[in-house]
């Protein structure tokens, strides 16, 4: 602990956002950077706690003292490598992940927090900057051959380890890039498509084979798969998304939420769709449905197609702004999370249950919504609606609710697996599935969650799988 009075003597300091009237122009990061003398002194601030909940609380078990001890004292490059004992890519969650580990910061009991995600980011992003991330092929190969399927955050980390303990690994990817939804359903302003380039082409220099364009269960099929393959693991995401049968579904200009962000980002990507394809907000009122992450990344992108105005409801009541008792500290709270998207323009309405849809010729005009209140029971929250009712006008609607369960059909079906109560693949093993040598990693197990628990998810994974290969 090199600073042990600096939690005392230094307040948080946070990079933030680039100014409003700039980032809703683009779609460039809106993050801001901090110098190195600034993020080496907020790493100063950590305790290096006897019990790290830190630690605790992050998915990885990434080992956030120690690394935040080592940027203090300015050894980047030691730093990095710290970090990613753990984790494979610290440069996708020092943007992306929710910061977990934040919430349990002891010094987030007075609401000053360390700056774990971004100082994270910060060694990353410096160990690029000064090459000390280099491609490490194995030095053996084992003769051992490993399909992924998916190549998401869980199927990308499951590749890597696999690929360092010498085997030969391919990952397939029915879309026609890699990244999954890091790639096509995390917007460029939250996360640079460069940054996943970067790392796949690490990947390559490595030895992993990436294939494109190719889905699983109908362009290879599954005794194919089978048979020139000693595992596979499927990380094909948890990818039906909930919907919403309400009067009206069958309007023109209702959408689900990532195929909104998929083609806004293929369309970065340098994509082009015609006129009748295009599912655009530029001069509409877009309605999106689900207070969640990726409604947030709706309306950002909406705002920045120059959406007439954007409205996130919600059926669940607003949260409390900064404690809630019922999620006591170090548990992850259940409080107003606040976006840089929301703060762009984004009206957001809470305990509104949504009841029809309204049209005129065929496309969508509005959503009639119930007002609801919720009321505790016995722990249990139960809604009723309180009669009150309106319209409100919307050109589009973007339907962000989450998602069910991974899709049946295909590989999956084809497979002959066997799923969960909730319709995720079963791994009647650790991290394997009811047919031998196929493999389940990520949210097609674990139903939607977070970027670093995919992760997670994908290493323990391999390493069920590299003992299988040792058999």
């Amino acid at each position: 602990m090199g600073n042990p009075k600096a939690f005392l003597t230094v307040n948080r300091k946070e990079a933030g956002y680039r100014p409003t009237v700039e980032r809703v122009a683009d779609f460039s990061e809106v993050e801001q950077t901090l110098n190195m003398e600034d993020r080496m002194e907020q790493a100063s601030r950590c305790m290096e706690c006897g019990v790290a909940f830190c630690h605790w609380a992050c998915p990885l078990g990434n080992l956030i003292p120690e690394w935040q001890d080592l940027l203090y004292r300015g050894k980047w490059q030691e730093a990095y490598l710290v970090s990613v004992k753990t984790n494979n890519f610290p440069e996708f969650t020092g943007r992306i992940c929710p910061a977990l580990c934040e919430k349990s910061c002891v010094l987030n009991l007075q609401q000053q927090p360390l700056t774990i995600r971004e100082n994270e980011a910060a060694i990353a992003e410096h160990a690029f900057m000064e090459g000390y991330v280099k491609a490490n092929p194995p030095k053996k190969r084992t003769g051992k051959k490993v399909a992924v399927i998916g190549s998401g955050p869980a199927g990308l980390s499951a590749a890597d380890m696999l690929n360092r303990a010498g085997h030969s690994v391919t990952v397939y990817e029915k879309d026609e890039y890699i990244g999954g939804l890091l790639r096509l359903g995390i917007p460029d302003f939250k996360l640079n498509k460069k940054i996943i380039d970067r790392r796949l082409n690490l990947l390559k220099e490595e030895g992993i084979s990436f294939v494109v364009s190719t889905e699983a269960g109908r362009d290879i099929s599954k005794e194919k798969l089978l048979e020139d393959f000693d595992a596979v693991c499927i990380a094909t995401g948890a990818g039906k998304p909930r919907d919403l049968t309400i009067e009206n579904r069958d309007l023109e200009g209702i959408y689900f939420a990532l195929d909104f962000l998929k083609q806004q980002n293929r369309t970065l990507a340098g994509q082009t769709f015609a006129a009748s394809e295009q599912i655009s907000a530029k001069d509409k009122k877009v309605i999106i449905i689900g207070g969640g992450d990726t409604g947030s990344d709706c309306a950002g992108t909406a705002i920045r197609q120059k959406a007439a105005s954007v409205t996130q409801i919600e059926i669940l009541p607003q949260p409390p702004k900064d404690i809630n008792p019922d999620t006591p500290w170090p548990a992850y709270p259940n409080i107003l999370k606040t976006s840089s998207s929301h703060k762009e323009g984004c009206i957001r309405r809470w305990s509104l249950a949504s009841k029809r849809f309204t049209g005129t010729q065929g496309r969508v005009t509005g959503v009639e919504v119930a007002e609801v209140e919720w009321t505790k029971d016995a722990g249990r929250f139960t809604m009723q609606e309180t009669g009150r009712t309106e319209i409100i006008p919307a050109d589009m609607v973007l339907l962000s609710m989450g998602f069910v369960s991974p899709v049946h059909e295909g590989l999956l079906d084809a497979l002959g697996v066997k799923y969960d109560a909730r319709g995720n693949v079963q791994a009647v093993k650790p991290y394997e599935s009811s047919v031998e040598k196929v493999f389940v990693a990520g949210d097609v197990m674990n139903g939607a969650s977070l970027a670093v628990t995919a992760i997670d998810s994908g290493r323990r994974a391999a390493t069920e799988i590299n003992k299988f290969l040792k058999k």
